[in-house]
Parts: structure tokens; sequence; C-alpha cells
């Protein structure tokens, strides 16, 4: 059993280094500030492991044992957080929805709590604050770099020609984008060694030493796929902007890393790109479609974790069918609302395109 928790953390440490660090440098790849894509993942397996292994202790703390007990962390629950967070993000990534590694473990923990009856309660409200209060401070800090970019690029042109500056701030991209590495190394390595240190299964070194370990292997050896569909789909930065970015979140995670807080780097990334742009091109950028899809994924990736693990234990280790029960009666009542909901606003806009509008 042990091996087992032991293995399916590094699987889950290698998808981490995969999806979250490999795309902290797609703006740099993509804006062509580094053009070898292998030395762009080597640059990234080698910031997220330093950064686990000299900063990403405290959050393995917090989430070995600052949520739920560590007395009720036996190598089963380990399985279970592991496996709940694991398997909620792997059915995401069958139907395209984008989750945050460090909401879906601590949700996938939150629901052990519930099941064990063992909550940290302030220490929740604590994370969930930050997880509020991140993004907000990433869009601000990146609205106000971004109007003073704005007014740089207008006063100095040669900033956005091709030219030694250009060379310049491609450097500055790309260390914004180790940073950017470095800080998911600090933050997202304690998603998958977090629990094992919790159930005694490893010390807080050896466990940011492995699981930086293979993060990085998984930045390098998988990460390519993630670089090339980012650097391909990034939004359209200016090098001083993508720059902007990138210190921007990187920064906020670090300081999270250091309160021992685990907080979801891509979050931190979305808002700080919609500050920049909002300071380029106006409020106009703020669509309805892109904030509710935000809001969706931040209640979405914690809640479906929880679900999943609490369901497990009702399922493995305290089989209890009532609960099971009601579960799957949510479940599919859940999915029955929203195919409702689509069929009404489907009737609606052919009622109103029949009557050619109002």
């Amino acid at each position: 059993m042990t091996c087992a928790a032991i293995a399916i953390a590094l699987f889950f440490a290698m998808n981490i280094g995969a999806s979250g660090t490999a795309a902290a440098m797609g703006a740099a790849y993509g804006g062509g500030a580094i053009q070898n894509k292998k030395l762009a993942m080597l640059i990234v397996g080698a910031a997220a492991l330093l950064g686990a292994v000299l900063g990403g202790g405290e959050v393995v703390k917090t989430i070995g044992g600052g949520i739920i007990s560590s007395s009720i962390l036996t190598v089963e629950i380990v399985i279970i957080i592991l496996a709940s967070a694991t398997l909620t993000l792997f059915i995401a990534n069958l139907m395209g929805v984008p989750l945050s590694t460090s909401e879906v473990t601590v949700g996938s923990i939150v629901g052990i709590g519930l099941a064990y009856k063992s909550l940290f309660v302030s220490k929740l409200a604590v994370i969930i604050s930050f997880w509020i209060a991140v993004p907000l401070v990433s869009f601000s800090v990146a609205y106000v770099l971004g109007r003073l970019i704005k007014i740089a690029e207008v006063k100095w042109p040669h900033l956005s020609r091709q030219g030694k500056w250009q060379r310049w701030l491609g450097r500055l991209l790309v260390i914004g984008g180790a940073l950017e590495a470095f800080s998911a190394g600090m933050n997202n390595v304690a998603n998958a060694v977090g629990p094992l240190v919790g159930a005694g299964l490893m010390s807080v070194s050896a466990g940011v030493w492995m699981g930086g370990i293979f993060v990085a292997l998984g930045a390098v050896l998988l990460g390519g796929k993630v670089l090339e569909t980012n650097g391909k789909k990034i939004t359209r930065l200016s090098l001083l902007q993508g720059s902007a970015v990138s210190f921007t979140s990187g920064g906020l995670v670090i300081i999270a890393s250091l309160l021992g807080i685990p907080v979801p780097l891509v979050q931190a990334t979305t808002c700080a790109i919609m500050g920049v742009g909002t300071a380029d091109n106006g409020f106009k950028l703020w669509q309805k479609r892109v904030i509710h899809q935000i809001a969706k994924v931040w209640i979405v990736s914690p809640v479906s974790s929880l679900v999943v693990a609490y369901a497990m234990v009702h399922l493995w280790l305290q089989p209890n069918p009532y609960v099971l029960i009601v579960i799957i009666s949510v479940f599919i009542t859940t999915l029955g609302l929203m195919n409702l909901s689509q069929t009404i606003r489907k009737e609606k806009s052919a009622i109103h395109d029949q009557r050619g509008g109002i």
C-alpha cells in the first residue's frame, strides 16, 4: 500500500510538472524570446526543482497537516486523497475543463476532513481568502504595470521594435518565465507529496526533493506539447507586458508559498493577463463568458475533488450505501438541471430568431 501511495504521488508530480510548470515558459517560447524547446523545458525543470527544494517546505506542512489532523492520515487515506485529485484532473482533462492542482488537492483533503469530522476551519478560511485575494491583487498590480508600460512604449517606441532592446527584453521575459516555474515548484510540489509527509511516509526534506525531481522530470519529459500549445495560443502581449505578467503572478505565488498557503498559479496568471490587457485596451476585454469561466473553475476545482474523496471514503473505508445514493442522486439532478437549462436557452433563442428579435 505504501508503494502504491508513493507511486500515485510521483505520477501526480510528473503531471503537475507537465501541465503547470511547463506552461510558465509559454509566453517566452511563443514570443520567440527562447526558440529552443528543449532548452526552455530544461530551464523550467531546473527552476521548478530549485523552487521546491528552497521554498516548498511550508506548503508541504500545510497540505500534510494544516487542514486536517495528521493523525487520520493513514496510507489508505493518502491514496484516496491523491487518487481523488488525480481522477478529478483526468476527468476534467477529458472534458477540456482547466482545473487548479492546488484547489483540487485541498478539496480532496477537505472531503476527507468532512468524512471523518476533523477539519481545521480557521486554516481553511485563510486558504480560501488567499484564493480570492491573490487573483484580485494580481489583476491590480498588472493593471498598474500595464499602464506604465503603455506610457513607456509610447514615449520610447524603440522598446517595441526589433533591435538590441528586443533581445534584452526577451531575456527579461525568459527570466520571468523561470520565476513562474520557480514559484510553481515552491507551491505545487506540496500537492503531490504533502499527504505522504503528513502520514509519516517520508520527511519534509525527502518530500520536497523527491517531489521536486519528479515535477522537473514531468516538465522536461512531458511538457513539450503543453509548451507548444501555450506558445501558439498565448495572448498577444509585448515582451514587456509578458514580463509584467510573469513577475506579477510568480511573485505573488512565492509570497503565498513562504506563508505556507497553496494557491492557484493559473488564476494568478490569468488575472495578470487580464490586468495588462485592460490597461492596454480598456474594460471592453471584460467579456462575461471569460469571467464566468474563471468563476466556474474556482468553484468546480475544489468541490469536485471534495465530492470524489468523500464518496471514496464511504465506498472503501466506511461503506455507507445511503451516502453514496445521496451523492449519485445529487450528481444526476445537477446534470439534469444543466441539460434543462441548456434546452430552455435554446428554445428561447429559437423563438427569438423566428420573431426576428425585439
